[in-house]
């Protein structure tokens, strides 16, 4: 896995070794970032299942102003780390080590607000909605801001999305998996 483009174009990142996890593949980040790459100039993005921190570090590497990159994986803590030394994003990258539900909830007693987040849930799991909800409900986005979730149940997410005060705007699909983009009412 490599950062794609931006000023750490062609930086070979550390992955996570196992079956457990699934790195967003090059072929859905390209489209992905093209998508987005207007929006990612001084924001602060937030990647919420942050994994090896790749989405969180090619925002960066195209001008984000900072990326949250959040994980309960011990794993993957230290691989982010890796990651963020090797990037030399120190100034930038804020690593967390919580669970999800724990890292809106800081946000929103710090009144941090988000110009896009990542949400790459581990498949088979309701933790993209349930984010949502919270982030929604938190006031965690900014007026302008997206959600990005990437999942290979689309019509599931979609359903349990529907009670929520969000519109999905865009969706596009890379094989088995899906990029929802979410905006506020």
């Amino acid at each position: 896995m490599r950062i794609i483009a931006g000023r750490m174009k062609g930086t070979k990142l550390f992955t996570l070794d196992g079956l457990n996890t699934r790195p967003t593949l090059d072929r859905v980040k390209e489209p992905l970032f093209s998508i987005i790459n207007f929006k990612l100039e001084d924001s602060v993005v937030l990647d919420l299942f942050s994994g090896s921190g790749a989405l969180g570090l090619e925002s960066i590497s195209r001008g984000a102003k900072t990326a949250y990159l959040c994980d309960n994986s011990y794993n993957a803590i230290r691989i982010i780390n890796q990651n963020v030394e090797k990037t030399k994003t120190q100034d930038q990258a804020v690593v967390v080590s919580k669970s999800f539900e724990k890292v809106l909830e800081e946000c929103s007693l710090k009144n941090i607000k988000f110009d896009i987040i990542f949400l790459d849930p581990p498949y088979k799991t309701d933790y993209a909605e349930k984010a949502t909800e919270i982030i929604i409900e938190k006031n965690l986005l900014n007026d302008n801001g997206i959600i990005i979730i990437e999942t290979d149940a689309k019509e599931k997410v979609i359903e349990n999305l529907q009670s929520i005060d969000i519109t999905m705007y865009d969706e596009r699909k890379y094989g088995r998996v899906s990029l929802l983009f979410l905006r506020k009412e």
